[in-house]
C-alpha cells in the first residue's frame, strides 16, 4: 500500500531532522522533571493518606497528572511537527510531482497522517516507561494506566489530524503551524465560557474528553468524539488536497 511507503518516508524525513530529536528530548526532560516532582509530592503525602479511607493511590496521584500535564505540552508541539507535511510541498513546487504520481489524494493524506502518528507513538511510548518504571517499587491500577495511554494516544491522533489539514490549507510552514495551536487550543478551552451556552460547547471540548478517559472513565461518548474528530479533519485533507489537484 503507498500510504505506508509514504508514511515510511515521512517518518525518516522527521528523524532525519534536528527538530524532531530536539522536540523528543526537550519533552522528556521536561515530562521527567514534572514526573519526579509528583513522585516527591506522593512521598511527602504517603504518611498522611495512609490511615485515610479510598485513599488515592499511585496512579491517581503520579500517572494521571502526568498525562494530563503531557496533552497540554503536546498541543504546543504537536504544531511543530505537523507544520511541513503539505506547506512545505507547496512552498518547494513540489506538489504537483505528488500530484502526477500513481496514487491517490486519499494514500497521500493516510501517508502523511500516519508518518506523523508514528513519530507521536514512539513519544507516546517514552512517557509510558515513566509510571511503568514504579512497578519496581510498588503497583499500579494497571486498568487505569492503560486508559492514560489510551487517551494520550486518541488525543494526540486529533491533534495530528487537525495539524495535517491546517498545513493542505497553508503556504507556509509557519502559517500552518500558527493555524494549528489556534485552532488547538480553542478546541481545548471552548466550554471555558461556562455552563450557559448549554452543552453543545462541552462535546467540542477536546479538555473533557480527555480528562474523562484519564480518569478510567472509558465511555462510548469520548473514544466516538476523538475517532469522529480524526476522521473529519482526514476527509478535509483528503479535500483540500484534491481542490489543489483539480486546479493545477
Amino acid at each position: 500500500m503507498m500510504a505506508l511507503v509514504i508514511a515510511g518516508r515521512e517518518l525518516r524525513t522527521l528523524f532525519l531532522s534536528p527538530l524532531a530529536w530536539s522536540i523528543l528530548g526537550v519533552i522528556q526532560i521536561i515530562l521527567g522533571y514534572m514526573f519526579l516532582a509528583q513522585l516527591d509530592y506522593y512521598m511527602m503525602l504517603q504518611a498522611r493518606i495512609a490511615g485515610m479511607e479510598d485513599a488515592p493511590g499511585v496512579t491517581d496521584l503520579i500517572t494521571v497528572p502526568l498525562f494530563g500535564n503531557a496533552g497540554v505540552i503536546l498541543l504546543l508541539v504537536t504544531p511543530l511537527l505537523t507544520m511541513r507535511l503539505i506547506s512545505e510541498e507547496r512552498r518547494n513546487r513540489t506538489l504537483s510531482l505528488l500530484f502526477t504520481a500513481p496514487v491517490s489524494m486519499t494514500e497521500i493524506i493516510l501517508g502523511k497522517y500516519f508518518g506523523v502518528f508514528g513519530f507521536l507513538l514512539i513519544m507516546v511510548a517514552m512517557i509510558a516507561l515513566m509510571p511503568l518504571s514504579l512497578l519496581v517499587g510498588g503497583g499500579l491500577d494497571m486498568g487505569k494506566l492503560a486508559a492514560c495511554i489510551m487517551a494520550l494516544i486518541l488525543l494526540l491522533a486529533g491533534f495530528a489530524s487537525v495539524g495535517l489539514y491546517m498545513s493542505a490549507l497553508a503556504s507556509q510552514p509557519t502559517i500552518a503551524a500558527i493555524s494549528t495551536f489556534g485552532a488547538l487550543l480553542l478546541l481545548w478551552i471552548i466550554d471555558w465560557t461556562g455552563n450557559s451556552t448549554g452543552g453543545v460547547l462541552e462535546y467540542l471540548s477536546l479538555l473533557r474528553h480527555y480528562e474523562s478517559l484519564l480518569k478510567g472513565l472509558v465511555s462510548t461518548t469520548d473514544l466516538v468524539y476523538f475517532l469522529l474528530f480524526t476522521l473529519t479533519f482526514l476527509v478535509l485533507s483528503v479535500h483540500r488536497l484534491d481542490n489543489d489537484r483539480l486546479q493545477k
